[in-house]
């Protein structure tokens, strides 16, 4: 299928052939639940009568077979789902509620819900046929984490999502021959579109694990893995678990960049060099390493098929592709988001009418079209003494030293050098050491001005380090 023909979005459902014989045992499964294909075409469907002509619902996305139910049945229905974090505040999940204009919870919902809700029957069963709803209506408003201000909605397209499960399958080379394995959240892209609806498009098993765990991993039999950095981390720390999915085709790392060492040692215990890739909520995934291509640590690779990609310096000229020089990242292709509901402002402010995002990440590409992502524009591009840093470069050389296990770097204001560099240090080694060791390894204007070791650093629930919060740590 080409990604310019969307068809039938969860194409491995479509009820004409499930019916035909296209059905098999075990197509999700998710904590002590297995669902065959026909399972969830009828339970879903059945979710599907009861939402139909709802503008929004919430769903609260615990990893739970009432949430793949919820899910799939709106998207069978053609009404937008709300993904909501289980975990989330009060106030920020009543700012979801109003300004997504969700209508009701599907599936499970907080103790003290004010909005109608309606419940998912697992054994209830409907056969009706659903015309496939139209390429360009929405599919998800997935809300972003609020760094910057209250959490806005991104809007996705049955289109998009098409799109980039196309591509991805391309680049993967992901079939219905594979087996997805996975333990993270079902409100973000990650666990949610690449997850949950990368099987169900490409008709391979799914297998949530709950909670990714290096023994839940282990014991899975996938032969396709998603994990952010630290469940990668924690595996390269198991070895018995590692050496356990040797036996698997693809090992793939996102949501934040792999650690070189993390890299390294999983690619040592399980054969597997790991694939790298790069997205967001409003682009989806549109760099990744390839399958059947170089895989370099600390890379996410080339533009997915139909993606392009331009660097462009503060003016917004463009800047050189020479694998050093850091500028700003925008993309374009047909994976992009159509806007943030309710927010023409901002939707304006990093959508363009020529189809440019303004991903407000800098990187680094080189002549091969290699992208290094160095961070985001406002916490990991660091103006110090006149010079441009990438804070993850710094972090990467202090990886490398055994007396740190994790490792952050900010700039913070300075009245002599604008910016000056601060590392935040999770490990037992000397700060005065690990000054040192940066100036000797990458140039001595790049070395931290200051190391403070902690115990913790921030992280989110993607396993990103919550930068804006260390900063105010200084």
């Amino acid at each position: 299928m080409t990604s310019s023909l969307v068809g039938v979005l969860l194409t491995s459902l479509n009820p004409a052939a499930v019916a035909g014989g296209a059905d098999i045992s075990d197509a999700v499964t998710i904590g002590e639940t297995v669902l065959s294909r026909s399972d969830l075409v009828g339970a879903a469907t059945s979710v599907a009568e009861r939402v139909g002509g709802a503008r929004r619902v919430a769903v609260l996305a615990t990893p739970t077979p009432a949430t793949v139910l919820a899910i799939t049945g709106c998207l069978i229905a053609g009404v937008p789902v709300v993904p909501v974090p289980a975990d989330v505040g009060v106030a920020e999940r009543r700012h979801i509620l109003a300004d997504s204009g969700a209508q009701a919870w599907l599936g499970e919902k907080p103790e003290d819900a004010d909005l109608p809700h309606i419940p998912v029957r697992l054994h209830a069963r409907s056969w009706h046929r659903y015309a496939e709803p139209h390429p360009d209506s929405a599919a998800l408003v997935i809300y972003t984490s609020g760094t910057t201000g209250p959490p806005k909605g991104v809007v996705i397209s049955r289109r998009a999502i098409a799109a980039d499960l196309d591509a991805l399958a391309e680049a993967w080379q992901w079939t219905a021959d594979d087996t997805l394995v996975h333990g993270l959240p079902l409100y973000h892209v990650h666990g949610l579109v690449l997850g949950l609806l990368g099987s169900l498009r490409t008709g391979s098993r799914f297998i949530h694990t709950g909670r990714p765990t290096p023994e839940a991993y282990a014991q899975a039999g996938g032969t396709l893995y998603f994990g952010v950095p630290t469940v990668w981390s924690r595996i390269a720390a198991d070895e018995n678990a590692a050496r356990a999915l040797s036996s698997a085709r693809l090992l793939v790392s996102g949501s934040a960049p792999l650690p070189i060492p993390v890299f390294d040692r999983v690619s040592a215990l399980t054969g597997h060099q790991p694939v790298e890739r790069y997205g967001s909520t409003e682009s989806l995934i549109t760099l990744s390493t390839r399958a059947d291509g170089e895989r370099r640590p600390g890379w996410v690779g080339l533009p997915v098929p139909g993606v392009e990609t331009r660097l462009v310096d503060d003016d917004g000229a463009p800047a050189a592709q020479d694998g050093e020089t850091i500028a700003r990242l925008e993309v374009r292709g047909p994976m992009l988001f159509d806007g943030y509901l309710n927010r023409p402002d901002a939707t304006a402010d990093v959508l363009r009418a020529d189809g440019w995002y303004r991903t407000g990440d800098v990187a680094v590409v080189d002549r091969d079209g290699m992208h290094r992502i160095v961070g985001r524009e406002s916490v990991d591009l660091i103006k110090t003494g006149g010079f441009r840093v990438g804070a993850g470069e710094i972090e990467t050389v202090l990886l490398g030293h055994d007396g740190v296990d994790e490792a952050a770097v900010v700039g913070v204001p300075d009245d002599d050098l604008g910016q000056r560099i601060v590392a935040f240090v999770v490990g037992d080694a000397a700060p005065e050491i690990l000054i040192g060791y940066v100036a000797e390894q990458l140039s001595v204007h790049k070395r931290p001005r200051e190391v403070r070791i902690v115990d913790s650093l921030p992280r989110n629930a993607m396993g990103k380090v919550l930068k804006k919060e260390l900063t105010r740590w200084v």
